[in-house]
């Protein structure tokens, strides 16, 4: 279940409705996969093989297709990061910049954890939210925030774009964000 932690005031929200309620009051979409159906080896495992992940692919077809039909996306992949990522600190450098895109990201967590920061409304600021299996987000386009690891180090997510190429990150220089 994912949990939020607003940066400015340490505040945290728990509860699947209450999470929902927060997100949608940001426009971030927030839903759930059951993490269940996956096979215990295919969510434990953070050195997939194509093959594997062609399977966690077929597991979620419907619920990936269903995404793809709302929102228009057009590919999707799966990701694994893991302390036995070759380049991972070069990785989560990329990914740890402040950055925006010109679509959506949305990442569908089937395996580990990991953190989304994500800017919210002028007074709210900078937000955590803390993903585990089966928690599926949306950050809108040219919205600020990057993702992290937790301190497992270890995530699967599902990755949908709508643009061929892929991930494509922004860099921006936001004076109000501050490393926790």
């Amino acid at each position: 279940m994912a949990e939020i932690v607003i940066r400015n005031t340490n505040e945290r929200i728990t509860g699947d409705d209450n999470v929902r309620d927060f997100l949608n009051s940001q426009n971030v979409l927030y839903e759930k996969w059951d993490a269940s159906k996956l096979p215990i080896e295919l969510q434990t495992n953070f050195q997939l093989n194509d093959e594997q992940k062609s399977e966690i692919l077929s597991v979620y077809d419907e619920e990936i297709r269903d995404l793809a039909a709302r929102r228009g996306y057009q590919i999707w992949d799966v990701i694994t990061l893991s302390d036995s990522t070759p380049n991972l600190e070069d990785l989560l450098n990329k990914f740890e910049e402040v950055h925006t895109h010109t679509e959506d990201e949305i990442r569908a967590i089937v395996g580990g954890k990991g953190i989304f920061v994500i800017k919210g409304s002028d007074d709210l600021g900078y937000f955590n939210v803390e993903l585990e299996a089966g928690d599926v987000i949306s950050v809108p386009e040219n919205t600020n925030h990057f993702f992290t690891l937790m301190d497992n180090r270890k995530i699967i997510a599902v990755r949908l774009f709508i643009e061929k190429n892929g991930w494509v990150a922004y860099p921006v220089q936001d004076p109000s964000f501050q490393k926790a």
